[in-house]
């Protein structure tokens, strides 16, 4: 059936579709879910710097010694844990005050991860206000590894063969995520044509961090174990950072660039969530609730847990898919999605149009 016929197909519903998430919007906000938790915050905000301090300890405690390479993976750790601060505070999920969570992520995020948080906004924006659809979410546009059948069968010789193999590279490709998000951060923040907010600030804080640490460590450790620490350390980052990002989305049904659906939809559909209890909640900081949290982005990730049975009753009572899986489950799926996209392959679920209509039905 083609878009366009699709589209007519489901225009009596989409009224009734529209008021949908106002309903499921008013049970959450009746159960108190969408208050702020300052205090929670700040307890996060402390336990995080205490966890920075106890880093550094252990860098000086351990001095010219190998020991060094424990530190860098601990390290890792706290700059992940810090990148899900600064994805809190820029979904202004932490103050009432628009710039007090600006500014928290703007500092946490540049000083604290490497990452520009002017350029991530912007990136992260896009694809919270189209998950999943081609051509406008840039966490699926082309680079190194493809996302859209489309891509792939334009690519040719060493390209075209990593591509059909991609998923195979998935977890070695991870470990470059944490040196790319620096090397974007440098490049976005010094190119006048991108629109970075506060870019002066933006540049103070990011190459305090991405200097400070390298000639910190080379000054306690060395020059030799200083280099094999920062390449332990760009390693683990990517793999922690990448590996919780990567399940919530990809291998998760594709949206055509022409193709119009009702936010409920949009944000679930194209949307995973991970199961596996407190110790996953908070490794992946409450990332793991990625359809609570594309449905109420300024919801403390402290609630997501507690609003996820609400949602989960809601999409059940109205036939609409609501994915769930665990962590390790989840990179099979992405890896042989990755694969299956690589060789130019295409999925009959992969159309979220024909899912919407069954749902409405």
């Amino acid at each position: 059936m083609s878009t366009a016929a699709l589209d007519r197909d489901s225009r009596p519903h989409r009224n009734r579709q529209a008021t949908e998430f106002i309903e499921l919007a008013d049970q959450v906000r009746a159960a108190g879910l969408m208050e702020r938790d300052i205090a929670w915050y700040i307890g996060r905000m402390i336990r995080l710097g205490l966890g920075f301090a106890a880093t550094g300890v252990m860098l000086w405690s351990f001095g010219e010694s190998w020991w060094q390479l424990l530190t860098a993976v601990v390290f890792s750790f706290f700059c992940a844990q810090a990148g899900f601060l600064a994805h809190d505070a820029a979904h202004r999920q932490i103050f009432a005050s628009a710039k007090a969570n600006e500014w928290t992520g703007r500092v946490v995020g540049n000083l604290f991860v490497g990452l520009s948080y002017g350029w991530w906004m912007y990136k992260h924006g896009k694809h919270h206000a189209n998950p999943n659809k081609i051509g406008v979410d840039l966490d699926i546009a082309a680079g190194t590894v493809v996302f859209d059948p489309d891509d792939a069968l334009k690519r040719t010789g060493l390209a075209r063969w990593f591509a059909a193999r991609q998923g195979y590279f998935f977890f070695p490709l991870l470990t470059l995520v944490g040196l790319g998000l620096h090397v974007d951060a440098i490049k976005r923040i010094f190119d006048r044509r991108e629109i970075v907010p506060q870019r002066r600030w933006e540049i103070i804080f990011l190459m305090v961090r991405l200097l400070g640490v390298p000639l910190a460590v080379g000054l306690v450790c060395g020059p030799w174990i200083a280099l094999a620490f920062m390449g332990v350390h760009l390693a683990t980052f990517g793999l922690y950072m990448g590996g919780s990002f990567a399940p919530n989305h990809k291998g998760m049904p594709l949206v055509p660039k022409d193709v119009k659906i009702d936010f409920l939809r949009r944000q679930t559909l194209m949307s995973r969530n991970i199961s596996g209890g407190w110790w996953v909640d908070a490794g992946m900081g409450g990332l793991n609730y990625q359809i609570e949290h594309h449905l109420f982005p300024t919801m403390s990730s402290r609630n997501l847990r507690k609003v996820q049975p609400i949602v989960r009753a809601f999409c059940a009572e109205r036939k609409i898919t609501y994915t769930e899986t665990t962590l390790g489950r989840s990179y099979l799926i992405v890896m042989k999605y990755l694969n299956r996209v690589g060789l130019g392959q295409r999925d009959p679920f992969e159309c979220p149009v024909t899912a919407q209509l069954r749902s409405a039905r």
